[in-house]
């Protein structure tokens, strides 16, 4: 059998002598390269004054620098025991890495490619270690080179390359190369539609087999169209729901299929559910500001369900970026004493505090800002894809070179995954608005700053809000970090539930009761930071949806006939169009 390496044994596949001389050789030169590159930067930088030694790790003090080499070459000494000493195979797979990009067992069971995988652990961690140990830079700084520095040690990993993936090359010899011309195939797709794809795009069809629960859309602005949803219960609660997805997305996530819409499992509890499907940004749009998502948007289809249901205030969810400018709302209406239109307000992962905003700020620097403007460039907007690549990064290793190797690589089907379908069904934005939304909240935490934003000549201050809340947070959410969406607690004077959730910014939100996956946690006592609440959580299996159905019920316990205006079209608005609208369907 001829891999890689050379010709090997097939029974033991252990490398010829030949083979052994050119890859440690070869792999020798690398780690002496990287070693000294990293020397010469480091020399460079002192020479050059930039910044002064105290930049970089290991310049303000010489034996710092010894000891980050002695290290290196330490561990590199210890792979090459390993490799001319393999011993016993049991007992090194008890350390083997975890990282699922070398879960395939060529990574350890073949010696050239178990040196090529440690080799690059090793300098990944070196050149992470350094970005820590750089003194006299900021947080912010710091984690943005830490960001800068995963995105590329990811972005080099040898499993993302031909020559240096064992399990590309088996499949090259097995399909004779017809797999490479395969994943050619997709990758000129994907530089022709600008998008990298995650699932098969024929699979789904949004009204077909995504964004199927029956409703119709009652309501239109230019901004957004208003779907009411169909009763499938003889009685509802008087007070209705109205929910807000993020404007960045579609609104399908909360209506996927109709086993994880949250969407239809809210109906079916006795909800007179509306959601607000936003229109793509064009055009027509290039002005519109947080003011009119807030005033034109939110409180307008507020206002538009309580007219046409009669009913004095109605329950409210926000999403992401839907859920800060509903605490938005929220503070205006309270700065003007109107807070009866609003009987509850639900936030899903969303942050009004953002000085522990995580990832994403690492995209709102001066460079970043100018990029935004150049992508933009006379349209007034910004194409939806800039958004889905920015999300993409946040999580590079799973969304974007797992896709390079399985689709372009190893030439593999894509997957029909709803979730995928939607994380790729992007929108535009309104460059102003965007602009915005990184500078006065992301960068200078505006919205905490009791008068620093008004909104139709009233200024607003979160503090002045006292509508009842339910907060919840995922804990592994990498957008919404759980810290940041508790801080909203620190600000907020009403009741408020919080309830952190398993998983991240989407899973933990769609995760119907019938799953039976995760856990929540809730802890009721009066705590002041999120540490104390995990020390005194109790753990709960399954879904959270339950638990903000009893929170809802203890807020409106009247119940009436499921009939006239509570039936889509029955009432003084006609139906204009069938669920989900065409809005969602706008490019």
């Amino acid at each position: 059998m001829t891999t890689a390496g050379g010709t090997t044994d097939g029974a033991a596949g252990a490398p010829t002598l030949e083979d052994f001389q050119h890859w440690t050789g070869l792999i020798g030169r690398a780690q002496q390269l990287m070693l000294e590159a990293m020397s010469e930067t480091d020399g460079a930088a002192w020479a050059s004054g930039a910044g002064g030694a105290g930049d970089l790790p290991g310049l303000a003090d010489a034996a710092g620098l010894a000891r980050m080499q002695a290290g290196f070459w330490q561990e590199g000494m210890t792979m090459w025991q390993r490799m001319i000493a393999p011993g016993d195979a049991a007992a090194r797979s008890a350390d083997a890495d975890k990282d699922r990009r070398f879960s395939a067992a060529e990574w350890r069971e073949q010696p050239v490619f178990d040196m090529i995988r440690q080799t690059y652990l090793m300098i990944c961690e070196q050149l992470l270690g350094r970005v820590d140990a750089m003194p006299g830079i900021d947080d912010r700084k710091r984690e943005q080179l830490r960001f800068a520095t995963r995105a590329f040690t990811d972005a080099m990993s040898p499993s993302n390359f031909f020559v240096t993936n064992p399990q590309v090359l088996q499949k090259t010899l097995e399909t004779r190369g017809a797999n490479l011309l395969k994943g050619l195939e997709h990758m000129l797709a994907d530089l022709r539609r600008g998008q990298l794809t995650h699932t098969d795009p024929k699979a789904f069809e949004v009204g077909r087999n995504v964004a199927t629960t029956p409703g119709k859309v009652i309501h239109e602005t230019p901004l957004y169209q208003l779907i009411q949803y169909t009763p499938t219960t003889e009685t509802v609660f008087g007070t209705p729901l109205v929910i807000f997805p993020p404007w960045i997305n579609r609104f399908y996530i909360l209506d996927l299929n109709p086993q994880k819409s949250f969407i239809r499992w809210a109906v079916g509890q006795g909800l007179t559910v509306f959601v607000v499907s936003w229109k793509s940004a064009d055009a027509s749009l290039v002005d519109v500001t947080m003011e009119d998502y807030v005033l034109k948007g939110m409180l307008d289809a507020i206002d538009t369900v309580r007219d046409l249901l009669d009913v004095p205030s109605v329950h409210t969810i926000g999403y992401c970026v839907a859920g800060t400018n509903l605490a938005v709302l929220l503070a205006w209406l309270a700065a003007r004493g109107e807070t009866e239109r609003v009987a509850s307000a639900t936030f899903f992962t969303a942050q009004v505090d953002f000085s522990r905003a995580g990832e994403l700020a690492n995209f709102i620097d001066d460079e970043q800002m100018a990029m935004i403007d150049t992508i933009a460039g006379d349209s007034g907007f910004l194409d939806g894809r800039y958004m889905a690549m920015t999300f993409n990064l946040l999580r590079g290793r799973d969304l974007i070179w797992n896709y390079v190797v399985n689709n372009y690589l190893m030439g593999e089907d894509y997957p029909p995954f709803d979730l995928l379908h939607w994380n790729g069904d992007t929108t535009n934005l309104p460059l102003k608005w965007h602009r915005a939304y990184l500078t006065d909240l992301y960068r200078d935490n505006k919205l905490v700053q009791p008068g620093a934003i008004t909104l139709d000549g009233t200024p607003i201050d979160l503090t002045q809000v006292r509508t009842p809340s339910y907060v919840q947070a995922g804990r592994e959410d990498h957008i919404a970090p759980p810290e940041s969406v508790w801080k909203i607690r620190d600000h907020f004077s009403g009741p408020l539930r919080f309830v952190l959730a398993g998983s991240g910014h989407i899973a933990g939100v769609v995760n119907p009761p019938a799953a039976g996956k995760y856990q929540y946690w809730r802890n009721d006592a009066d705590v002041a930071t999120l540490d104390e609440f995990l020390a005194g959580a109790i753990e709960h299996k399954g879904s959270w949806w339950p638990d903000w159905m009893e929170w809802i019920a203890g807020l409106s316990t009247d119940r009436i006939a499921a009939s006239g205006p509570r039936q889509p079209g029955g009432g003084r608005r006609a139906a204009i169009e069938d669920a989900p609208g065409r809005y969602v369907r706008t490019r």
